[in-house]
């Protein structure tokens, strides 16, 4: 689809509306995350040949009891233009953007790939 069809602003709009859709447990977790888009990954950062939606940086929920004094903070990443390359409409883009949030939340949680695609968080 065409990204001019879903501007910066109103997609930050939908990563808005994704979050306030998380359940209660998930946006507990999310509060302590800063949750950022960027237009696309940096040169090298996704593997070759493979598509990058998003991206989780920072301690998993399972490996940490908080946050240590003067750490940066953990990070979710959502890529803009290759969430719209993966939509075919306007339509498809709200549920991709709750989806690729999901996606990350879960790896904050300390979920793995196998486990994410297992709940259909993919």
């Amino acid at each position: 689809m065409n990204p001019d069809e879903v501007p910066p602003d109103a997609f930050d709009d939908l990563v808005r509306d994704a979050l306030d859709q998380l359940p209660e447990e998930a946006a507990a977790l999310v509060a302590h995350i800063a949750v950022v888009v960027r237009e696309q990954p940096e040169p090298g950062e996704a593997p070759p040949g493979q598509l990058l939606l998003g991206t989780f940086r920072g301690i998993s929920n399972t490996r940490v009891g908080g946050r240590v004094p003067g750490s940066l903070p953990d990070v979710i990443t959502l890529y803009r233009l290759p969430i719209l390359a993966v939509c075919r409409s306007v339509d498809e883009v709200a549920p991709r953007v709750l989806k690729v949030l999901g996606h990350e939340v879960g790896h904050a949680l300390g979920l793995s790939e196998g486990q994410l695609r297992a709940y259909g968080w993919y």
